[in-house]
C-alpha cells in the first residue's frame, strides 16, 4: 500500500526507479534489524537460567561512603584490560556489580541502562559493568543482549578478588547486586548492596551524580 501510494505521487517523476529502490532497501534493512532484534531478544531469552530465590545478601562490605575506592583493573570482553585509575581526575565511575550471566534480573538490568546513557553522560560519568564469569560467557551474553555502551569486566581470575575488595563475594563464589558511585578523586560517593533478587533502581545512581556535581 505505502509503495503503491509512493508510485502515484512520484509516477511522472524520471527519478522514480531509484526513489523506490531507495524506499525498498530502507524497509528491508528496517526489517532485517527488526526482526533480528527479535530474534535476539528470543535467543537470550531461551538462554536464561533461573537460579530461584537466593537469600538477598550474604557478604560483609570492606568499604564505606568516603573511603577511597580500591584500584583495580580487569579484562574487558573487548580484550583490552580497564583500571579503575583510568578514569581518576577526568571522569566519575558507576561500577555495576551482578552476580551471574545468563540469569533473568542480570539479563534485565544491564540493557535497562542503555536507556539511561544520556544521563550518565550529562555528568560526566562512566559505568563499568562486572561479573566473576570468564570472558567468553560475558562476551556470549552480551552478544545475545545486544550492544551495550558501556565496558564489560570479568573478576574470573583470581577469582572475584575485586568483588571481594569491595566486600561483596558471596560464599558461593559469585559478587552481589551492587552499585558503587566514585567520584573523580576515586572517592566512593553511594553504595547500594541491593536484594539479589531484585533490580535496584537507578534513582539512587542519578542522585548521587547530581550530589557530586553540585558540590
Amino acid at each position: 500500500m505505502m509503495l503503491k501510494h509512493f508510485y502515484v505521487k512520484h509516477k511522472n517523476d524520471n527519478k522514480t526507479p531509484e526513489l523506490i529502490k531507495s524506499l525498498l532497501k530502507s524497509v528491508i534493512i528496517s526489517l532485517v534489524l527488526y526482526i533480528s532484534s527479535s530474534c535476539s531478544a528470543q535467543s537470550l531469552q531461551d538462554s536464561i537460567y533461573d537460579p530461584g530465590y537466593l537469600p538477598p545478601q550474604d557478604s560483609s562490605l570492606k568499604v564505606n561512603v568516603g573511603d577511597k575506592a580500591p584500584d583495580f583493573t580487569l579484562p574487558s570482553i573487548k580484550g583490552n584490560n580497564v583500571s579503575l585509575s583510568d578514569y581518576m581526575g577526568k571522569n566519575n565511575v558507576v561500577i555495576s556489580f551482578v552476580p551471574s550471566a545468563f540469569t533473568p534480573v542480570c539479563s534485565d538490568q544491564w540493557p535497562g541502562y542503555n536507556i539511561a546513557e544520556t544521563l550518565f553522560k550529562k555528568y560526566d560519568a562512566v559505568l563499568l559493568g562486572i561479573t566473576t564469569d570468564n570472558t567468553p560467557s560475558l562476551f556470549a551474553w552480551t552478544q545475545q543482549m545486544g550492544d551495550l555502551w558501556f565496558p564489560v569486566l570479568s573478576d574470573f581470575y583470581p577469582h572475584g578478588k575485586v568483588a571481594d575488595q569491595f566486600g561483596i563475594l558471596r560464599s558461593n563464589g559469585i559478587s552481589e547486586r551492587a552499585l558503587f558511585v566514585i567520584d573523580k578523586k576515586g572517592i566512593i560517593r553511594y553504595i547500594d548492596v541491593h536484594d539479589i533478587n531484585k533490580r535496584p533502581p537507578i534513582d539512587g545512581i542519578i542522585h548521587a551524580l547530581e550530589a557530586i556535581e553540585n558540590k
